[in-house]
Order: structure tokens, then sequence, then C-alpha cells
């Protein structure tokens, strides 16, 4: 086992629901997690919907708050890849924009959260980080100008993977990030992480409903059964051996 760049202790998640004359009541999706990531492995989540796989993701990356237990980033805080590139990048602006915006925000703001001196990027870092990443996720640089309904479904996805990576984590959430792309585009985004896995150094949290994907591209796998782990192990192993009868079903469907 690897020095772990994510370790979850006992979490626990509550969502409010109803208000107005019903009155406000919690209703709880994450039960006891317990979850560790090493330095350079893609771990599988798998389950059917509703069981909190995003619901895991957004506490993990700091977007819903839990209500138990503990998330230690042994890394700087990960970034999150999306099911739905198009509805996670702004349509009025530019790739280059919509991929630079986190380096302008990091610039502005990383002093005050850090509460140490950090010199802000130029602007001319930054365009070249842009063309850089944009060659990286293996598009050529003169995509900067386009807009992101001029792109395909695959060509939106590798921006969605830059715009995570432009800020250079260790970690990455991939929620289902080829769920929405056709059979050979999904093969060809999966190469991708994997690729990026080895050239820059990540590890990856890989959620999805697909058990063959995540048997192509997982090293370990941990299944969530009504907000619970029931059954974590190595690929190999849970696929070929699973323990719990949630995962047998899984598997037979």
């Amino acid at each position: 086992m690897g020095s772990p760049v994510l370790e979850i202790h006992n979490l626990d998640m509550h969502y409010a629901e109803g208000g107005l004359l019903g009155g406000r009541r919690k209703r709880q999706v994450l039960h006891g997690i317990d979850l560790r990531i090493d330095a350079g492995e893609i771990l599988g989540l798998v389950g059917e919907s509703g069981s909190g796989k995003t619901s895991l993701a957004k506490a993990i990356v700091g977007i819903a708050p839990h209500s138990g237990g503990e998330i230690i980033h042994y890394t700087k805080r990960p970034q999150m890849v999306f099911q739905d590139p198009f509805s996670s990048l702004n349509p009025a602006k530019t790739i280059g924009w919509i991929i630079e915006e986190p380096l302008r925000i990091f610039g502005k703001y990383g002093a005050q959260e850090r509460k140490r001196r950090v010199v802000e990027m130029g602007a001319q870092e930054r365009k070249r980080r842009v063309v850089e990443m944009l060659g990286r996720v293996g598009l050529p640089a003169e995509y900067a100008k386009r807009k992101p309904r001029e792109l395909s479904g695959g060509q939106r996805q590798r921006v969605g993977i830059a715009v995570a990576l432009i800020q250079r984590p260790r970690l990455i959430v991939a929620d289902e990030p080829v769920s929405s792309l056709d059979m050979t585009i999904q093969t060809q985004i999966m190469r991708l992480l994997v690729e990026l896995k080895e050239d820059l150094d990540l590890s990856y949290l890989f959620i999805s409903h697909d058990l063959n994907v995540v048997y192509q591209i997982c090293d370990r796998v941990a299944v969530l059964h009504k907000g619970r782990i029931v059954e974590t192990g190595a690929v190999e192993e849970v696929f070929h051996h699973p323990a719990h009868d949630y995962t047998r079903s899984l598997l037979e469907a």
C-alpha cells in the first residue's frame, strides 16, 4: 500500500428536506464512510443511482458539507471532472477563458486563503499554461478561441479535464466522466485519463455505474449501497469473487 492522497473516516452526510408548511427534516445519505486513495491509484466507486456516489464526490471536493467524520487531504484540494461537460462549461465564454479562469481565481484569492504571500500569476503565463494544457488533453491551441457549442461531446470532456488539471492537483474526482459519450469516444477519454495519470502523477476517484468501464480502468473498487460502503478490494478480486450480495447483484445485472 502506497502513501495516501486522501483518507475518509466515518463520514456522515445529511440533506435537508421539506420546508414551508411541512417543516424541515434531515435525510441521511452517507453512513460511516471509510475510504482511502493511494498515490498513483485509480479507485472505482460503483453503485446504483441514488446510492450516494455523487454526494460523496461533492463532499470530497468541498462542494457540499458533511455532517460527521473527517476528510483528510494529503495534497492540495482535488478537482472534479463532471458527467456532462456541456452543462459544466460556460456557453458564453471561449475555451481559453474557461480553462484560464481557475488560474485567475487562484492568483486573486490564493494569498488570503493560505495566509501567505503569493505572487499573482501574470496573464502571459496563464495563457501559456492554457495552451500547454490544451496540448496535454489532445486539443490544438486554436481551440482556445472556440466556444463549447462548437465542440463535440468528446472534445468538451477534454476541456473539462483540462479545467480540472490547470491548477495541477494530485487527485481528480471523475464523476461518470464517460457515461454521456459513445463507445469509441469513451475509450479515447479513458486512454487519455490513464496517460495523464502517468504523465502528471495523478490519482483518481473514478465514479461510474458501468462496471465494464470500472474493470478496464481501475485498480481497486469500492461498492456503495444505500449510502454505505459494503465492499472494497482489488478489481479482480471483487469482480471474480464478490463477498457481498449487493455486489453479486450488480455484477449479475
